[in-house]
Formats: structure tokens, C-alpha cells, sequence
């Protein structure tokens, strides 16, 4: 376990370990996680330019005054879209592209607790948000990650060390149950990150999983199971969420932390004294991309689970089944 104290120390050192103008974009800021990290990382580094993408015109106001208020040295840009639809992500990235050169960061962290919704591009809206949208934002904007200097990083916030089988004859998740969809769509987001390393080994990419945190996820529930949900974690919830204050300080440490770094070559704030390399997914330490534990540590059930996979070749199966997703929504494998 990386102790709090351990991540508010090295992120209280983000201002003389790191470079100013550090270029960064959220995706699914404006509530929970995705805003409270944004402020946190505002907060914490000189001169930010911070991208934030959401749908809501006033929470994008809102949240932009208060980044200046924690400092005024930075950019806050909002910039409004729903994400869940890939043709919006490619003019959102569009917008990065025409703007940047590079990109230090990308973190995402859209999410949706409705179960029955569809896009108008033809995917459950909740898959979408969890998987497409996300590889799409990568794969647009790796150019730019790798052309950053110093910090390259990927976070997606979602179930890491939750892997488990993959449906091959329903990606979707169709006709699954609720209970599968967790292990099967955090597997393909691990096993797609692990093709992306190959092609950007310089950038780190980090699929984890923050506990349970009461954010504004399950306001758009839309099963009876869902609300269950809603109402356990409003009963029993002070006693077993982890509090959002300590939620933003540790994903501002998964954003800049050392124990995180690319395949080749490191990157980040030195660790403090006892916190060691994490262990990527193929089980050894560095190696560029990890799925992790609420309290930053390697989910080391992981491991077994993507090397199954990987010798039965699902790995490769999902890429060219994200790939003809994008190809039958965008008309091309990437923006």
C-alpha cells in the first residue's frame, strides 16, 4: 500500500521535481474524480494548461473559476462534448491538435451507471464511455504524448485488477450478465493499453481502479439493481468509501508519481523513501503499463489472468474488433 502520507509528500514536491507548462487534458471532469483531480493538479504545478472536457456548460464555468482561484499562473480550458459519441471525441481531439504540439498528460475518467442506454452510433452508451471512447481519445492523441518532453502518462480510472474472461462473441456485453461486464470490459482496456505500449513505449499508461468513492456516477442510474447499489453506498458509504479528499491526492500521485514510468526511460517525482517501482502487467517492475489498486499498488491477480489471454490470442482479437468499431462509426482506425 503506498501510504497517504507518502503520496502527499511527493506531491507536495511536483513543483520543484517537474518542469512548468505542463499540458494536460481530463476527459469526464466536471464531477467525482475527474474534477477533483483537475483542481488537485492545478493546485499542485506551475503554470498548468489543463484541457477539461464534460457536458455541462455551467460545472465547465464553475470548475475553471475555481482552477484560477488555486492558481492564477494557469490555463483551465473547458471545452463541452458528449464523448460517448466517437465523432465527437475526434473533434475534441481535433481541437487538442489544432492548439498542441504535445501532450504530458491524459487522464479519463467518463462514466456512466445506466445500463440500458444506446448511442446513436450504435454502442451501449456505458461500454462506450468505459472503453471506446477512451482508446479512441489515446490513439488520436498519442502523436502528441509522444512528442512531450519529461512526463508522458495515460490514466484511465475504472475496475484495474478487476480482469477477468472476455466474451468474444459479444463484446458489447449485450447479453451478459451485469456482474461479467466488469471483468470483461477492464480486460480489454488493460490488453488494449498493453498494444498501445508497443507502439509508445516513451509513454506510461495506468488502468486503475480508485474504490469506492461517492461521486455524482450513479445519478443516471437505470436498473433496479443500480439504485440498490446507490442506496447501500448511501447507508453504509462513511464507513467504507474512500473519502474524496483522499481520493485527488492519490490520483494527482498516479499523474506524477516516478513508480509509474514508460517502458523506456522514467519519469515522474522521485519516490519517497520506501516507495518502490510498481509491477506492470507482465509482472515485472517499469514495464510500462500497470493495473492497480485503490491504494496505487500493483493488482498482482491481474497477472494470470492477462497471460491466459494473451496465449489464447484474445488480445490481438480485441484490437481488430476495436479498430472495425472505429472504422464502421468514424471511417478510420484513428482521427
Amino acid at each position: 500500500m503506498v501510504i497517504l502520507a507518502k503520496a502527499q509528500s511527493s506531491n507536495a514536491q511536483i513543483t520543484t521535481s517537474l518542469p512548468g507548462g505542463i499540458i494536460a487534458l481530463f476527459v469526464g471532469a466536471t464531477n467525482g474524480i475527474g474534477e477533483a483531480t483537475l483542481k488537485q493538479f492545478a493546485k499542485h504545478t506551475k503554470r498548468p494548461r489543463a484541457y477539461f472536457v464534460g457536458r455541462s456548460q455551467d460545472a465547465g464555468k464553475r470548475i475553471a473559476a475555481e482552477c484560477r482561484a488555486l492558481n492564477p499562473e494557469g490555463e483551465y480550458i473547458f471545452i463541452p462534448a458528449d464523448i460517448s459519441l466517437l465523432k465527437r471525441v475526434d473533434d475534441v481531439c481535433c481541437e487538442i491538435k489544432s492548439k498542441e504540439n504535445s501532450l504530458n498528460l491524459l487522464f479519463l475518467s467518463p462514466g456512466v451507471a445506466a445500463i440500458h442506454q444506446e448511442t446513436s452510433e450504435g454502442l451501449r452508451t456505458i461500454t462506450s464511455l468505459f472503453y471506446y471512447a477512451r482508446i479512441r481519445f489515446i490513439i488520436n492523441l498519442l502523436p502528441l504524448l509522444q512528442h512531450a518532453t519529461g512526463l508522458r502518462r495515460v490514466i484511465s480510472v475504472g475496475a484495474g485488477g478487476s480482469e477477468g474472461p472476455i466474451d468474444t462473441a459479444d463484446f458489447e456485453c449485450r447479453t451478459a450478465p451485469a456482474a461479467f461486464f466488469r471483468g470483461h470490459i477492464t480486460s480489454m482496456t488493460t490488453l488494449a493499453l498493453e498494444t498501445l505500449a508497443e507502439q509508445a513505449p516513451t509513454v506510461s499508461f495506468v488502468n486503475e481502479h480508485p474504490g469506492p468513492v461517492k461521486t455524482g456516477l450513479m445519478r443516471e442510474a437505470d436498473s433496479l439493481r443500480m439504485w440498490i447499489v446507490w442506496l447501500v453506498m448511501m447507508l453504509i458509504g462513511r464507513w467504507v468509501c474512500v473519502p474524496l479528499a483522499e481520493s485527488r491526492e492519490r490520483h494527482l500521485f498516479l499523474v506524477t508519481s516516478a513508480k509509474y514510468p514508460a517502458r523506456h526511460g522514467g519519469d515522474g517525482v522521485p519516490m519517497p523513501e520506501g516507495v518502490s517501482v510498481a509491477q506492470g502487467v507482465d509482472g515485472k517492475a517499469g514495464s510500462g503499463v500497470y493495473t492497480l489498486k485503490w491504494d496505487g499498488e500493483s493488482a498482482g491477480n491481474a497477472v494470470g489472468v492477462l497471460d491466459r489471454l494473451r496465449q489464447q490470442g484474445i488480445g490481438e482479437t480485441v484490437w481488430r474488433y476495436t479498430e472495425s468499431q472505429f472504422k464502421r462509426i468514424t471511417g478510420e482506425a484513428s482521427q
